[in-house]
């Protein structure tokens, strides 16, 4: 707001809204005091507010959750935080654990910790990985927690199975219990050994299942608890009160209690051990980080810890040390291994003046630079921000997933009961015991764990495989955008060319030494301040030449520039200077054709009144880049480039670089109606620019993939942000996004397969048919290995190589040099 009409227009929308009764918009404080009818609704005020041009402050917040299973848990807890009032959005992700809670400035963290613990669940406020091991720590604590119930739980549950059902398939066990134990006997023995892992380790899922029963709201533990209790209390009953079940049918069974909790207790520590490991990346990441650094402080080097290395400071890096902090060389030279930021594997050579990245290592020399960024301003810190936040994303697959969990256990509750009444009503022999077995395997076998597991678990290990690689998924909906991309659009300059100008060729005259005229050239453009006399003059430095000095310097505009150097006239410039002095370059046009066909532009030279040479200037192509495109076309990508060069030197670069679409002479803002023409006929577009003047695009295509420089990453167009300037990444990023989003899908139909077929079997339907039941111990077990196999199918992610495995590349070549014909 900017004045008292703002005010007016924002009253005016807050009034709007149903139930609003008094809305004061003060400009001074830039708030609003609203009174309500009834029931106060935060985000419809910001929403009237958004509608008339204005924002209201938002805020997110980061909560870690406790006590989480399955997906149904994760709905209630989306529920319970969308219930806060001025939440705008919550996103619960069961793999990492973290709620993720967008709400208007102002609502306090304690409200939404208060409502998590409402709905029965742990809550509070989530660190960075960034900030610590706090997380590792209570995760490697939970480990251990469920490694120590489980033990127990086998420990006392291995008697009961032999027991029980070594009395009923072998018949020496059975003679051994009957002749040294008793048949009640054991019985009792198994009452004591049962209640032990029920009430000790399995006591987890009574603790947290009866609660959220009560709330009718029930979850997974609900699911465990009332089906290992119906077990318990049946057998109970049968051991101590027999007279009260029908005769025929006191039968105990306690094992199948007792095992169900060790199963289930086994699956989750399975599950804890590779959830743990789907975070890798992100300690791989942290585990760079230099723990010290060696600075300069008063006048002396001391070590000190990372974190009180402060901006300004000047930093000392020696061989093979890592760097500790982001800032410029100032003294010293070296080569660093950055690989960690762009993937390149080839150590960058750093001298005075040169940036270096916190985490990199300095491989044989040594240096000192002043430290720019630290702490949480790094580039190392960015870049796990954004990987925790990709991790956390939840994607567009995800709404079907959360549309089923919705209802998913409240309707299997009412499938045991019903299996549970028809089998009481239809059941044969002991009808009782039947329905009881098939109601508490119907239970068991239909907790939805692995559905709430197959999108994190492949986003996390996705995204951080993603990381390694030097690709860093902004946005987590990129990863299932980027798959469903038809054309892949590319800014030429930066992107497809290095962006900086240079001397490509020089074709001299019989008789003239290319170095010799190279160096009269350059002495004249360096008195021009024209990129491609900088290139000139930089293409000379790189030879070794040592051009001299120019006197009597003219420039003609439209023409070219004139001067003596060392006693020579040296005039270069365009044909039609040459054709003003009087001097033919058809001697040179086989050259200038190619040259052109090439997409480059020549100039010429002329010394002591004599057509000296043809030089061309150039934007190069990076050597990357013709690999990259044919790797977009095995991708079955189409590849278009969006360029403001004149249409025939688009098309030549076009041409030798396999390019499929040209929209050349577009201007900086053009580059939005190119994107929206080449999406005509329903296409999808990644546009992949430099993120700089090429915002506007980034954010109008359907996925932004920013180049970054390795330095400078925070690009806030871009979906996807490849760290190298190397085009390869482009395909690697879409080939990932293929093989995440395809290891989602494997893993949801596994989970949703899985509870549809066996839900049925576990009611008793083949049962008429070929007598066979699943029995609960079954079940248990394959509720557990189905967890574990969509963690392990997720964790393959891992191993993903990317079609275009960075490596060592060839020097670049040197300046095209050749003689012409005699004149």
């Amino acid at each position: 707001m900017t004045c008292a009409s703002c005010v007016l227009r924002v009253e005016k929308a807050i009034r709007s809204v149903p139930g609003v009764e008094r809305a004061d918009v003060n400009l001074a404080t830039e708030r609003a005091d609203i009174a309500f009818a009834g029931e106060p609704d935060p985000v419809a005020v910001a929403e009237a507010v958004e509608r008339v041009g204005y924002a209201v402050r938002e805020e997110t917040t980061e909560l870690a959750i406790e006590g989480m299973t399955c997906a149904s848990c994760v709905a209630r807890v989306e529920k319970a935080l969308a219930g806060v009032s001025g939440v705008i959005g919550a996103s619960v992700n069961l793999a990492t654990e973290r709620a993720h809670v967008r709400h208007l400035a102002g609502v306090a963290p304690a409200d939404l910790i208060a409502a998590v613990e409402r709905s029965g669940y742990g809550a509070r406020l989530a660190a960075s990985a960034a900030a610590g091991d706090g997380e590792a720590e209570r995760r490697a604590s939970e480990m251990r927690a469920l490694r120590r119930a489980l033990f127990v739980a086998a420990l006392f549950t291995v008697p009961v199975i032999v027991l029980e059902m070594g009395s009923h398939f072998i018949p020496s066990v059975r003679d051994f219990v009957m002749a040294a134990i008793g048949h009640r006997e054991s019985w009792y023995i198994q009452f004591v050994l049962t209640s032990i892992v029920l009430f000790g380790p399995g006591l987890r899922f009574f603790a947290k299942g009866l609660p959220a029963l009560a709330r009718a709201a029930p979850d997974m533990n609900a699911l465990v608890a009332i089906g290992t209790g119906a077990a318990w209390a049946y057998s109970v009953v049968a051991t101590f009160a027999p007279g009260l079940l029908p005769a025929g049918t006191a039968n105990v069974y306690y094992e199948a209690a007792a095992v169900i909790v060790t199963l289930i207790l086994l699956g989750r520590y399975l599950e804890a051990r590779a959830k743990g490991r789907t975070g890798e990346a992100i300690r791989r990441l942290m585990g760079l980080q230099a723990k010290t650094a060696r600075i300069i402080r008063e006048g002396e080097a001391v070590d000190v810890p990372l974190a009180e290395v402060r901006v300004g400071d000047v930093v000392l890096v020696r061989p093979g040390e890592k760097v500790a902090v982001d800032g410029e060389v100032i003294e010293g030279s070296s080569f660093v291994d950055e690989s960690m930021i762009t993937g390149e594997p080839v150590p960058v050579a750093k001298a005075p003046g040169g940036q270096v990245v916190g985490g990199t290592i300095n491989k044989t020399g040594a240096f000192s630079f002043r430290a720019e960024r630290v702490g949480a301003d790094t580039v190392l810190a960015q870049i796990v921000r954004m990987v925790e936040a990709a991790q956390g994303a939840k994607l567009p697959i995800q709404a079907l997933v959360d549309r089923v969990t919705a209802v998913f256990v409240p309707v299997v509750m009412g499938i045991a009961a019903l299996t549970f009444a028809v089998w009481l009503v239809l059941g044969p022999g002991n009808p009782l015991g039947l329905a009881l077995v098939n109601a508490v395997a119907v239970l068991i076998i239909a907790c939805p764990c692995a559905m709430g597991l197959a999108t994190p678990t492949s986003i996390m290990v996705g995204t951080g495989r993603a990381a390694e690689m030097g690709v860093l998924f902004r946005k987590g909906e990129a990863l299932q955008a980027l798959r469903g991309v038809g054309v892949v659009a590319l800014d030429k300059t930066g992107t497809l060319t290095e962006g900086r100008p240079e001397l490509t060729d020089a074709v001299v005259a019989r008789g003239l030494d290319v170095d010799a005229v190279i160096a009269l050239v350059a002495a004249v453009e360096a008195r021009s301040e024209h990129p491609i006399a900088e290139a000139i003059v930089a293409a000379a430095k790189r030879r070794g030449l040592t051009p001299g000095a120019a006197e009597a310097f003219e420039a003609e505009p439209g023409f070219g520039i004139s001067a003596r150097v060392d006693g020579h006239a040296v005039s270069v410039g365009a044909d039609r200077l040459m054709t003003k002095l009087g001097l033919d370059v058809a001697v040179f046009a086989e050259t200038a054709a190619r040259l052109a066909d090439e997409g480059k532009s020549p100039l010429y030279a002329a010394i002591d009144g004599r057509l000296a040479a043809i030089l061309a200037v150039a934007d190069p192509v990076k050597p990357t880049t013709p690999e990259a495109i044919a790797a977009l076309h095995r991708l079955g990508l189409k590849v278009a480039m969006i360029t403001g060069d004149n249409r025939r030197t688009a098309e030549a670069i076009a041409r030798r670089l396999g390019i499929d679409e040209v929209v050349a002479e577009v201007l900086p803002a053009g580059k939005v109606e190119a994107l929206k023409r080449l999406r005509e006929g329903g296409r999808r577009i990644a546009f992949v620019g430099d993120g700089i003047n090429d915002a506007p695009a980034l954010a109008e295509a359907d996925v932004g993939i920013a180049i970054g420089t390795g330095t400078d990453i925070a690009i806030e167009s871009a979906d996807v942000v490849l760290m190298s300037g190397d085009l390869r990444g482009v395909p690697n990023a879409i080939a990932l996004s293929q093989a995440t989003i395809r290891n989602i899908k494997q893993n949801l139909f596994w989970a949703f397969a899985y509870n549809a077929a066996l839900i049925p079997v576990a009611a008793g339907v083949l049962y008429p048919l070929s007598g066979v039941l699943l029995s609960p111990i079954l079940a248990a077990g394959a509720m557990a290995f189905s967890s574990v196999f969509v963690l392990g199918n997720a964790l393959r992610l891992r191993g993903f190589r990317p079609p275009m495995a960075a490596e060592a590349r060839a020097p670049e070549p040197p300046v095209r040099a050749a003689l012409a014909p005699a004149q």
